[in-house]
Formats: structure tokens, sequence, C-alpha cells
């Protein structure tokens, strides 16, 4: 889905109008259009991937250099006392373009940890079955 039909895949390419912060051979970053605060970046790979698992493997530490550099830049240049750097994978992506949002946070700053609601397994017995599901699928290929 890459191309004119993708609007990141539009703003790597030089349009429509983006505040870009950083634009190289393996990422482009520019400020989200509604932030959570002033300096919230979303960082987009330039080649267009659906989602994190489609980053091809040779890409994901370029990429997430790139990641941790904005990180940097937005904590310095916002005065910020840290970031918030998240990423959705399909469920909740906006654009099917995989994206990370780097937001300069503070204390008191209105946002509480995650956006949703945290819980706990019922047992221990749940925890390891869980557990257990992820590393068959890790021995299955699954990275």
């Amino acid at each position: 889905m890459g191309g004119v039909e993708c609007v990141f895949c539009a703003i790597a390419a030089g349009g429509p109008p983006a505040h870009r912060v950083l634009a190289d051979e393996t990422a482009v970053a520019f400020l989200d259009a509604r932030p959570l605060f002033p300096g919230h970046v979303l960082v987009v790979p330039r080649r267009h991937v659906g989602t994190l698992t489609d980053l091809p493997e040779a890409d994901v530490g370029p990429f997430f250099a790139r990641v941790r550099r904005i990180a940097g830049a937005v904590e310095r240049g916002m005065g910020a006392a840290g970031s918030f750097v998240a990423a959705n994978n399909r469920v909740s992506q906006s654009v099917p373009h995989f994206h990370v949002h780097v937001v300069p946070r503070n204390r008191k700053d209105g946002l509480r940890g995650f956006f949703w609601p945290r819980t706990r397994y019922a047992s221990e017995e749940e925890a390891e079955g869980v557990a257990a599901r992820i590393r068959a699928a890790l021995a299955d290929g699954g990275g």
C-alpha cells in the first residue's frame, strides 16, 4: 500500500507539508498533526511497511537508532523530563504505515502510564500458560 495512497509515504517523498525534524535514507520524522503534547513526533521508515513485523530484520537496528536519536532530541528540545515511545501494530494503528510515537513527558502532565486499564493474571498457572504459548510461537520461527 505504499505510494500516493499512503500519507506517510507521501510525507517521506517530500509532500504534503509536514514539520519534518529528520529525514535520511532510513527514516523520516515529523510532528504529529494531532499531538498529545507539543513536540510529539512520529518516526516512520522511509520505505513503506505496514507493521513492525513487516520491517525487515536488517532495518530494525538502523530504524530504532533513529527513534532513539529522536527521543533524546525531543526531551532536550522540549525541556522534558522524559518521553513516551510507543507503536501500535495493526489495532489502533491510524495510518497503515509503521510509525513510532515519541511524546515528551513531564511529571503530572496528565498522562497516566499506559492509556488503558492494567490487569493481573488470575494465577501463576495462567501466567505460565501464557508464557508457554509465546515461547512456542517463538520456537515456530516467529522471531
